[in-house]
């Protein structure tokens, strides 16, 4: 429980705050941390007397030579669910430093809680990590399997929804924050699942039942606002499709097909929205890039060709509004949509070029995205 490294970090915080010469010792009266040179490892006889009386001592001058390892001073037990699980002493004249030490005390006893409970928050998150892999893998449910689950109090009758939340670059704090994260997510009935999913993701698995899809987007855009303004990354969200607690693998395949067709536009996607997504997942990534090489290579070296050309699709083909965001003339546009037509051969105008050169940049902004994920 009072580990060594434990009360050296306590000796180090506690020290900022009182400028004495502080001390830890176990239950068997060994100084395991000291704010004093030379002596860790040292016998504390007046340590051990505290420890077994579960009590504090005060030690006086006159006391110093009858008891081995002493200075003057006053040792207080360290508890823990009600248990003496060390002693922290102080330096100097009992009657000055008696308030100090209680303070020490207690603040000492809160450390060491709130360590006991982030370790225990820390294994039990492993635990799950671990749970919910083999959840996913698992074929048939041993009776080994599901006693896990009762342990870690996962009901496996409830159908899941598996979400997955992903950023633009590595943020190991976003990891150390999961508990907060969950904490603004919200989970009253305590069955929501949030585990690590690789080295920029979290994978949820949803329960709720009732929840609308447009109370779940409002849920999900205000986790997104959080994770973004907090850590200052860009969150995309892959929603899958509810599944049963035996087929929680296929929930999170879907949830990773919609998350590779969410976009800059369209952050946040739900599997149940995609339709050409759909398709598109299925070709060869050799055959996407063939595909946009033969289309747009003569407008690669063109950015304002090219940014005209995506702006024009953003704005579903609107030749004023296109002129309008560009803060182009409209003879300008024309001008730029003759120019795209005789570099790649296709009018935009023609809806099947227009299916075609559309269809090129969206292989041309996957292929970007990826490029990009490789060299964060």
């Amino acid at each position: 429980m009072l580990s060594t490294t434990l009360a050296k970090n306590i000796i180090y915080e506690v020290g900022k705050l009182f400028e004495k010469d502080l001390i830890i010792v176990n239950i068997d009266g060994e100084i395991i941390a000291s704010s004093e040179k030379g002596r860790i490892g040292d016998y504390h006889e007046g340590a051990l007397l505290c420890a077994q009386k579960s009590e504090k001592v005060i030690i006086k001058e006159r006391d110093v030579p009858y008891l081995n390892g002493v200075k003057a001073g006053i040792n207080f037990p360290i508890l823990f669910q009600g248990k003496v699980v060390g002693v922290i002493g102080i330096t100097g004249e009992p009657n000055q430093i008696m308030p100090f030490g209680e303070l020490l005390q207690k603040m000492t006893e809160l450390m060491i809680k709130e360590s006991y409970y982030s370790e225990e928050s820390q294994w039990r998150a492993r635990m799950i990590e671990s749970f919910v892999l083999d959840w996913i893998q698992e074929k048939e449910w041993t009776a080994e399997f599901v006693e896990r689950a009762r342990l870690l109090s996962i009901d496996l009758e409830l159908e899941r929804l598996p979400i997955l939340i992903e950023w633009d670059h590595h943020s190991p704090f976003i990891f150390n924050a999961i508990g907060q994260i969950k904490h603004v997510w919200e989970d009253p009935q305590k069955q929501e699942l949030m585990i690590q999913w690789g080295s920029h993701r979290f994978l949820l698995l949803h329960h709720e039942q009732t929840r609308q899809k447009t109370s779940l987007v409002r849920k999900l855009n205000q986790l997104k606002t959080f994770i973004e303004t907090t850590w200052g990354v860009s969150v995309r969200v892959g929603v899958g499709n509810k599944v049963a607690p035996v087929k929680l693998g296929m929930g999170v395949t879907d949830a990773e097909k919609a998350l590779l067709a969410t976009s800059e536009r369209t952050p946040i996607v739900f599997e149940e929205d995609l339709r050409l997504e759909l398709c598109l997942q299925e070709i060869k990534q050799s055959t996407k890039q063939e595909y946009m090489s033969r289309i747009l290579t003569p407008l690669l070296a063109q950015d304002e060709l090219l940014t005209t050309l995506k702006m024009l699709f953003t704005q579903h083909l609107s030749l004023k509004q296109t002129a309008e965001k560009l803060h182009i003339h409209i003879n300008t546009l024309y001008y730029r949509m003759k120019k795209i037509e005789e570099y790649t051969k296709l009018d935009v105008k023609s809806i099947p070029d227009a299916f075609q050169l559309y269809l090129a940049l969206h292989f041309l902004e996957e292929h970007t995205k990826k490029s990009e994920k490789k060299e964060k």
